[in-house]
């Protein structure tokens, strides 16, 4: 997908929140939208998606499949976890039975067996998010566009994001995310663009970019696993109790 010269503004004569954005995302390649609040990012995510379209340029070559996910997922809709992603499945072209077979491996995987009769109004925003994240996955998308994914998740789900995204590139899609928590160090080889003032500064995928490695080791090791760590030059980032190890 490709950005070509792409202004837009809310309303005629409003200010411009993007200005002159040329971008390409390739196959398999993962994109993390970065800048601070306000900046473009969320604006710049929905007209990747489709969602808006630009005032000036163009938008080209943008899959036919593209999983889009919010920064809150609109869940005032009367319906419940299964009726929704299975009746999502079939305006999406799935075939019933498959349809219910592609609801039920995201409500699976991502812990939502217990929600699967809930409607939609009644839960967590945290829950929601993993619904809106199951939306978007239930054909396999060519493009995968999350806006601030990890925000209100569970630690076990915060963990099984990149783990999907990796998953989409690896099957020659394309990843554009936006990021405020940090949780993309998790993604080595993303891309950087950075938004600020409406203009975007793009930045290749370094193959020398730091990755995560979890560690296991018993509580009584852990202060001087940890202060061997650090005296070595490694960034720890958080540990955390096995619970029943």
């Amino acid at each position: 997908m490709r950005l070509d010269d792409v202004w837009l503004r809310y309303g005629r004569g409003g200010p411009w929140v993007l200005r002159g954005v040329t971008a390409t995302v390739r196959p398999g390649e993962i994109v993390v939208v970065l800048g601070r609040n306000g900046a473009g990012k969320s604006t710049l995510l929905q007209l990747a998606a489709g969602v808006l379209r630009p005032g000036r340029g163009r938008v080209t070559d943008r899959p036919a499949v593209v999983g889009w996910v919010p920064e809150r997922f609109p869940a005032d809709q009367p319906f419940t976890v299964e009726t929704y992603l299975t009746g999502l499945g079939a305006v999406r072209g799935l075939p019933p039975q498959a349809a219910r077979a592609a609801a039920g491996g995201w409500i699976e995987r991502l812990g939502l067996d217990a929600f699967r009769q809930v409607r939609l109004p009644e839960l967590s925003k945290g829950t929601a998010q993993k619904v809106g994240l199951a939306q978007a996955l239930l054909m396999p998308p060519r493009l995968l566009i999350l806006d601030e994914p990890w925000e209100g998740l569970d630690a076990a789900t915060r963990d099984l994001v990149p783990e999907i995204v990796l998953e989409v590139a690896a099957s020659g899609g394309s990843v554009l995310l936006s990021d405020h928590r940090g949780e993309t160090v998790r993604l080595p080889g993303a891309a950087r663009w950075t938004m600020a003032d409406g203009t975007l500064a793009v930045e290749s995928g370094d193959t020398a970019q730091t990755c995560v490695v979890e560690v296991a080791v018993t509580a009584a090791d852990l202060p001087e696993a940890v202060a061997r760590l650090r005296a070595q030059g490694h960034q720890v980032l958080r540990v955390r109790e096995e619970v029943g190890s």
